[in-house]
């Protein structure tokens, strides 16, 4: 057995080294492999309706909303700019004026919309010597052209730190235009005009109870004459009777623009009607609502939400004592926003199906009624 000692010994070194034939080769370790990336589904895009009796041919007129020719057109009018084309070869190829011929046309089997002598403007791009408010705009103006000059929304620790009328020149009890009034707080800067205002009602979110703003209602304006303690201003004209501590703040240097498309918002609004411009109880078209959400909600003016009325509680007949049942929501319209603020907006009521009340919902719009 000694004299076999070597040869047995290089078999065994060569089995360590190459591994025995009769033995399997070692399974490699499994790799862990790194799952894809889940794919978000993508929404199908909107299903565009013709409007019964549309017409293939419109002439814009003098009078005319964007609203109301979509209507023309498309059962949704939200849906606008999935049919409106745009020409990149004309002047603010978006608005649309008086006087521009508008037709209805398919294109691969879907709707679109196009100004009239289109094949003339690709040789020669028609050049507009129009203002550009000389364009329809998207809502009538006559409908908010009251609360445009109406409250505004502003933060409630704005009053408290913001310039009051202390008194009348000449004892008055009751200041009006072309009075001169004494005012405190007034800081030393380059404003010289200033709105009159008086707080107004304190909008609170339904949801949560948390304040959203305060409304300032406008009295008037002024003009600054001299600084001090107090200083010294005019009124220039005044909506109201202007009391003793009412407040003053920098006039709103803004000019409202209607040139916007109705569009649905790109993320999903739920949302309730806090309030209603002028009190009115029922909510018909052409009121302007004040709603609970705002720009960091994702609303921006041209968003088009429906209204929802509130479904009552009710009780069943046949089961008495068991609580009430909840009716479900009912379509109620249609509301287009034109003015946002952080966590408020406002919005006019295009189309109002059946009556609706403050606290009713208002979410993505729907189509029909």
């Amino acid at each position: 057995m000694t004299k076999y000692k070597p040869l047995l010994s290089s078999i065994a070194g060569a089995c360590l080294l190459l591994g025995c034939a009769s033995d399997p080769a070692p399974a490699p370790m499994p790799v862990a492999e790194t799952p894809p990336p889940p794919v978000e589904p993508t929404a199908p895009p909107p299903v565009v309706e013709v409007a019964d009796n549309a017409p293939l041919k419109y002439i814009v007129k003098k009078g005319d909303t964007l609203w109301d020719i979509a209507s023309y057109f498309l059962r949704d009018p939200w849906l606008w700019p999935e049919v409106w084309y745009v020409n990149p070869q004309v002047n603010n190829p978006h608005l649309i004026f008086p006087g521009d011929e508008l037709l209805l046309v398919w294109v691969d089997g879907k709707p679109q919309i196009r100004r009239g002598g289109l094949g003339v403007e690709r040789l020669s791009p028609r050049v507009r010597n129009l203002p550009l408010d000389a364009a329809i705009p998207t809502i009538p103006i006559d409908a908010i052209r009251n609360f445009l000059r109406g409250p505004r929304l502003i933060e409630a620790e704005m009053l408290k730190n913001a310039p009051y009328i202390l008194e009348f020149a000449g004892e008055h009890l009751i200041g009006a235009e072309g009075m001169s009034v004494y005012v405190m707080r007034l800081p030393e800067n380059d404003i010289t005009d200033y709105q009159i205002v008086r707080r107004g009602e304190t909008y609170r979110d339904p949801d949560d109870n948390k304040v959203l703003g305060v409304e300032a209602i406008p009295i008037g304006d002024v003009e600054v004459l001299d600084y001090g303690t107090p200083a010294v201003a005019r009124v220039l004209d005044s909506q109201r009777e202007i009391l003793i501590g009412d407040h003053m703040l920098p006039s709103e240097a803004e000019v409202f623009s209607a040139n916007f498309f109705p569009h649905a918002p790109t993320v999903d609004i739920e949302g309730r009607i806090v309030s209603v411009y002028e009190g009115v109880s029922q909510i018909g078209q052409y009121a302007i609502v004040a709603l609970n959400r705002g720009r960091t909600d994702g609303l921006n003016p041209g968003h088009v939400l429906s209204i929802y009325q509130a479904g009552r509680k009710v009780s069943d007949p046949y089961k008495s004592g068991y609580g009430k049942i909840q009716l479900p929501d009912q379509h109620a319209g249609t509301l287009l926003v034109f003015k946002t603020y952080d966590q408020f907006s406002y919005g006019l009521v295009m189309e109002a199906f059946r009556p609706a009340h403050v606290l009713d919902k208002v979410r993505n719009p729907q189509g029909g009624r």
